[in-house]
């Protein structure tokens, strides 16, 4: 009896101190869940801002709000945002809140961004709980990939800014959770096979690349065993719904199979050099190569001291190659595998497009996905007792050297400039978006459009309209203080003949316009005809296309001659520049956008958009009127 007395009282004590370190392991989690949601909240508030690029957007949602549709300028049915949910979600929360617009996305982004963390830190300590990493000791999770995440300036930068970057990392984090919790439930439920396909599916909306995760994640949910080929046929329903709608609409709508900002930097080109130098712009001044060793060794490290006699997430299937790979598809293993490969392949397509202008936005994506299976790092520390030179001691020791090593680097990293001169425009054409914007327009968070006035010419530019009742094309002088204005022809209708403004950020210029000034571009976000320019070979990257002023001046209906134009365009170009927009391809291209949207021109819309996406014509207009074999305005010379 006193024997059975004692096994029962150490029975329950051992019980007791379970329940004790479960406690303090999920006090330990959740202090690092929340003090990194503090820092990534902290962080990007303290560097909030809207940059030109965020300001585009925000035109759209005025059209949207407007009635006018989601276009750029009204009239003109132009794609000019890449990612189609973020423009909504501005939308709905805009029209829902009636609040300043500047003030909602400010308010979404920061939400978005501190939300990916703790959901990435929540999906990565699923892999970690119980099963195969049980153990002696306390298992504390420790925040680790997120701190690498949330250190990087260019993270903090991009948290606001106005831009998707927000939605993007908060809908891969999602997308991890969701697959995490799908590979290790023994029979998933129908209702969660669908919502998961359902958010892998809005993947090219967030962002057309992310098709790349969003594909890869639905075939691996596919091809998994265990479902009906009902619940298959109803997940390829469900995923395919949204976005296949939305791109057959898209197609008759703006005649293109992806967004303008696609055809006007030629996604599909390969500048693999500038690619790898926009690389190390990111990797070098912060040598974030050293934390990811750091977190690769540690991830070796607690997956080789899990209990291998226990296979989390693993369902046997017994059976030929094909049908064992098809169990393995759902397991924690083959989810960390399609996390890290997309990363992969995303982070390949963003080096052959030549990365992108500003540091290091594109990239941010690529180390999300690699640091989110590393979100939080095992740190088991062994019992008094078991303390010594054994294999538990050495694991710990290790674990909290990488760690404390990736929160040294964190520290540094997170107060180092990673480009000093980053305000000014180099040989490589990276530059520090916001430290630029915060120089040039003199305000410390330059977030309302009105920020943005103090940027040079924008005053200008809003003072020359009021000046000119009758209309006109604004062309930006050299004098940062002065607009050429060519006016429209006689007789003016009553009201004006309208402004267009013909400048290179479209942000600022058309948020602090009314909605019935054009706003255009020489590079071609928000005007078609530009876009569809041949890319320039050295041009800076995402600022290779350049349409000269005199397209514009006929395509606009002004007058084209001296001494209404400015003296740097030629009457003669302006001349060639009108017959050249006689080619009838172009043509076909202003009608698809600017003609009013019937059925048969939804049709026709529908039918032409994979030829519009890769039409392209010399932006010299004698050259282009080689090119579309058309009649010159004046005889070659004799030669």
């Amino acid at each position: 009896m006193v024997g059975g007395a004692e096994d029962s009282d150490a029975a329950a004590e051992r019980t007791t101190e379970r329940h004790r370190k479960a406690i303090l392991s999920r006090v330990v989690f959740l202090g690092g869940v929340a003090i990194s949601a503090l820092l990534m909240f902290w962080g990007a508030w303290e560097r909030r801002w809207i940059a030109d690029d965020g300001l585009i957007v925000l035109r759209t949602v005025r059209n949207l709000l407007a009635g006018n549709g989601p276009v750029f300028n009204s009239g003109e049915r132009v794609e000019a945002n890449t990612s189609t949910a973020w423009t909504y979600i501005v939308y709905a929360f805009t029209w829902l809140s009636q609040a300043r617009l500047e003030y909602v996305v400010l308010t979404i982004a920061l939400i978005l961004s501190t939300a990916a963390i703790v959901l990435a830190m929540f999906g990565t300590a699923r892999l970690y709980r119980g099963g195969s990493f049980a153990g002696g000791g306390t298992l504390f999770l420790m925040p680790a990939g997120v701190l690498v995440y949330i250190a990087v300036p260019p993270a903090r930068d991009f948290a606001t800014s106005g831009l998707e970057s927000c939605l993007v990392i908060f809908w891969i984090a999602l997308l991890w959770l969701l697959l995490v919790r799908w590979s290790q439930a023994t029979t998933p439920s129908t209702t969660s096979v669908l919502v998961l396909s359902f958010i892998a599916g809005m993947g090219p909306l967030v962002r057309p690349e992310l098709a790349i995760l969003g594909v890869l994640s639905l075939a691996m949910i596919f091809l998994a065993p265990g479902l009906t080929w009902v619940v298959r046929v109803a997940m390829v329903f469900v995923a395919g719904i949204v976005p296949v709608g939305y791109q057959i609409w898209r197609m008759g709508y703006y005649a293109l199979p992806y967004p303008n900002t696609a055809v006007s930097k030629d996604a599909g080109g390969a500048k693999w050099s500038q690619g790898f130098a926009y690389l190390w712009n990111l990797l070098g001044p912060y040598l974030l190569w050293l934390p990811l060793v750091f977190l690769f060794a540690g991830a070796v490290i607690a997956w080789r001291g899990r209990d291998k006699s226990i296979e989390d997430g693993v369902h046997h299937i017994e059976g030929n190659r094909l049908t064992r790979l098809r169990g393995w598809l759902r397991t924690q293993n083959a989810v960390v595998v399609f996390i890290l490969a997309s990363g992969l392949i995303l982070g390949l397509y963003s080096l052959r497009v030549g990365g992108d202008f500003m540091h290091g936005r594109v990239l941010l994506p690529v180390l999300f996905c690699f640091i989110v299976p590393v979100a939080v790092i095992p740190v088991r520390i062994p019992d008094r007792a078991a303390w010594g030179r054994n294999r538990e001691s050495s694991i710990f020791l290790a674990m909290a050297f990488l760690w404390v090593g990736t929160v040294v680097w964190a520290f540094f990293a997170s107060n180092t400039t990673g480009m000093p001169e980053g305000v000014v425009i180099g040989r490589s054409g990276i530059v520090d978006e916001r430290a630029f914007y915060v120089l040039n327009t003199g305000h410390a968070h330059p977030i309302r459009a009105d920020d943005y006035l103090d940027y040079p010419r924008m005053r200008a530019m809003v003072q020359t309209i009021s000046d000119t009742p009758d209309g006109g094309l604004l062309i930006p002088s050299a004098d940062y203080t002065y607009w050429f204005v060519v006016p429209p022809p006689l007789p003016i209708p009553d009201g004006g003949a309208g402004h267009t403004v013909y400048f290179l950020n479209l942000g600022m210029t058309s948020m602090n316009v009314g909605l019935d000034v054009r706003v255009l571009d020489q590079m071609g976000l928000a005007y078609p005809l530009a876009a569809h320019t041949e890319r320039l070979d050295d041009g800076r990257i995402g600022h290779d296309k350049n349409l000269y002023p005199d397209w514009v001046v006929v395509d606009t209906g002004m007058i084209d001659k001296h001494p209404w134009m400015p003296g740097f365009l030629d009457e003669e170009w302006v001349t060639e520049a009108r017959v050249a927009l006689t080619c009838p391809e172009t043509q076909d291209l202003l009608t698809s956008y600017r003609s009013e949207l019937t059925w048969p021109r939804f049709k026709q819309n529908f039918k032409d958009a994979l030829h519009f996406a890769s039409y392209r014509f010399e932006r010299v207009p004698a050259y282009e009127i080689q090119r579309c074999n058309l009649e010159p305005p004046f005889p070659e010379p004799a030669k």
